[in-house]
């Protein structure tokens, strides 16, 4: 499930994941989102905090954050991770070869200052 958090505005947004993330989640929560932060801003600027009972994806949930992620590999001003499992931190190490925006791993409990960066 996928939780907006309440420090988000129109120029960057704070997401928390808990559970496995599902294709509801990304067409109702983050999809529109950053559409909207896309199309108004030209960049997203995006945080998203795993919180300890973060389980994955569903397979569809998967697929739309591949597609959205390639799709729009140029759209991202800033991307954080906050208390990101490994093999997570491994995959975005991976992908931002292929995104002209910074991505950048924090570790759990770092939320101001992934908070910080995401924003400024």
């Amino acid at each position: 499930m996928l939780e907006l958090m309440p420090q988000s505005t129109e120029a960057a947004v704070a997401l928390l994941a808990r559970g496995k993330l599902t294709d509801t989640d990304y067409q109702q929560v983050l999809i529109p989102r950053l559409r909207e932060m896309i199309a108004k801003q030209g960049k997203a600027r995006f945080m998203m905090v795993m919180s300890p009972e973060f389980r994955g994806w569903e397979a569809r949930g998967a697929w739309d954050d591949a597609a959205f992620g390639f799709k729009h590999r140029k759209d991202f001003a800033k991307l954080a991770l906050v208390g990101a499992p490994k093999w997570v931190k491994w995959s975005m190490d991976v992908s931002q070869h292929f995104m002209s925006g910074e991505v950048k791993n924090f570790a759990a409990g770092q939320e101001e200052q992934a908070w910080e960066w995401v924003t400024a």
